[in-house]
């Protein structure tokens, strides 16, 4: 099962925090949530206005879950736990993201290190950026005109950018 992955986090720096992740697999079913215990005197004005304006739940705990699709927000520890149980009810798990500098270091981080990441989870994640290099596209194309999405409004909530991701991972399978 391909998982594909986006974090939103604190800042482009070694000790950054996440503020939320989303994932979708192949069969749309999802995973998203935000984190209570970032790190807030990390956050600048551009963190601001395009990530946290974003979010989805202004409460300190929320908890929503439909068959295998869940939202939450909750601290590290717990998103960690519940985002373990949503994998694991995945035979194996490719994560793919779309450029893997951050995301697969902060998904690492949540489980402590790589050798603690759900057994069913292979450790060598992919990205469309590769990809897109790969099919002979500009790494660096706009994702949503690629997956022809015009709402651009939700960009940087992670479950909305983890979906252009499999739309863009789709459309290049097609090319």
């Amino acid at each position: 099962m391909k998982i594909f992955l986006d974090t939103e986090f604190t800042g482009l720096h070694q000790n950054t925090t996440l503020i939320s992740i989303g994932c979708i697999s192949d069969n749309n079913k999802t995973f998203y949530a935000e984190f209570n215990d970032y790190d807030k005197s990390q956050v600048d004005d551009w963190i601001k206005d395009n990530v946290i304006s974003n979010l989805l739940f202004s409460e300190d705990n929320y908890f929503i879950k439909e068959g295998i699709d869940l939202q939450m927000k909750s601290s590290t520890v717990n998103v960690a736990t519940q985002l373990k149980n949503w994998l694991e009810s995945f035979d194996q798990v490719e994560i793919w993201s779309d450029c893997l500098s951050y995301d697969w270091i902060l998904f690492n981080n949540l489980y402590g290190h790589a050798f603690n990441i759900p057994k069913n989870v292979y450790y060598i994640p992919f990205d469309i950026s590769t990809y897109f290099k790969i099919k002979g596209i500009d790494p660096d194309i706009s994702r949503e005109e690629f997956a022809n999405e015009r709402n651009s409004n939700e960009k940087h909530n992670a479950l909305w950018d983890a979906r252009i991701i499999k739309k863009c991972y789709d459309k290049l399978e097609r090319i």
